[in-house]
Order: C-alpha cells, then structure tokens, then sequence
C-alpha cells in the first residue's frame, strides 16, 4: 500500500509539473520559462522538480517522448490491424480510420500539443512528428497505407508534402481555438488531400 501511495504522488506531481510547464510555455514561451516559474506554478519546491528533472529542456524532451510513444502505441501498432479489417470491405476508409485516433489523441492532449508545436516551444518537434508520420505512412512491409514501389514522386517529398499539410491544418485547429471534432478535422484534411486544394476551394469539379 505504501509503493502505491508513492506512486500516486509520484503521478500527481509529474502532472502538477507538466500542467504547470504547459501553461507557462503558452504564456511565456519555452525560452522564458525558469525553474522557479515552474515550481511556484506546480506549488513544489526546487528539490521535488530536480528528483523528477534535470532541467527544463529535460522536462520537455520526457513530454515529447510520452507523447511519440503513445502515438505510436496508439496508432502505429494498430495501423495493420485497420488495413486489414477494412481493405477488403471498404479500402477508401483506411485512411479516415487512421486519421481520427490521430486528432482524437491531439485533442485529448490539446494543451500539451499546443505548447509543444507553438512558435514559442520546440521547433524540433515538428520534425518527430513528420518521422511519427513517415512510420505511419510506410507502418510495415506487409500492412502500409502506402507502398514505395508505387509512388509516383521520391518517398521523402511525398512525407514532406503530407506531413506539413497535416502540421498546418493541426496549428490552425490549436492556435485558433477552431471547435471541429477530430471526425471533421480527418475529412477536411482527407478533401485538400485526396481531392487537391483546388478542389477544396470549389476551383475544380
């Protein structure tokens, strides 16, 4: 009972300093966020930060971890499973049923995902989440939405393309406070993607 009570606060402390730690960078930005900051907002003193982090950019390379790691437990591991259950009975709607978990999670992690991706937090995430995309992509040999020996254009443009797309559809969704479901989010991306943007802008029939 002891060790799960430890737990506990070992939990509840860790969230204190990430919520703390997600609410300064969109206040303040990263680069401004002191250790002081951080315990006076998580209401913790200097010893309990240093027992959980060796510093700041510590505590945001353990949230972009976490969050790459959940992704790829979440979406990645599951991809095959999709492609298979769907690809015999409705193939258009593989991509539509990877996307949603994808904005489900981001929306469930809204506050975290918004102070990671801001021009105030780490520009080098980005960059983990197009290598999160390109493993989504290209999941495995057997079970991948998309396959290297069909493309039409080199691999990593392609990744490219998506991948910023993707990443400016998501900052627009955040930074904006827009309300669309993760449901409406996947099909206006799945529009400009599948269709082209000047379909989207009602250019091309």
């Amino acid at each position: 009972m002891e060790d799960m009570n430890m737990d506990l606060r070992v939990i509840r402390t860790r969230e204190s300093i990430k919520n703390a730690f997600i609410e300064l960078v969109e206040e303040k930005g990263f680069e401004a966020v002191t250790i002081k900051d951080l315990t006076t907002r998580a209401r913790i003193n200097r010893g309990t930060f240093y027992s959980h982090y060796q510093d700041k950019y510590d505590l945001m390379a353990k949230c972009e971890e976490e969050v790459v790691a959940e992704l790829e437990d979440k979406i990645i591991k599951n991809i095959p499973k999709v492609i298979s259950e769907l690809e015999t009975k409705a193939p258009n709607t593989i991509p539509f049923a990877i996307l949603v978990p994808f904005f489900e999670f981001i929306n469930k992690n809204r506050g975290l995902m918004k102070a990671l991706l801001s021009p105030k937090g780490d520009l080098s995430f980005q960059s983990k989440l197009k290598i999160f995309m390109r493993k989504a992509l290209f999941a495995s040999e057997n079970a991948s939405i998309f396959k290297e020996e069909n493309l039409l254009v080199p691999a990593e443009y392609l990744i490219s393309y998506i991948s910023s797309a993707h990443l400016g559809v998501i900052h627009e969704w955040l930074n904006n406070n827009r309300e669309e479901s993760p449901q409406e989010i996947a099909r206006i991306i799945l529009t400009m993607t599948v269709n082209g943007p000047f379909y989207a802008a009602g250019l091309k029939k």
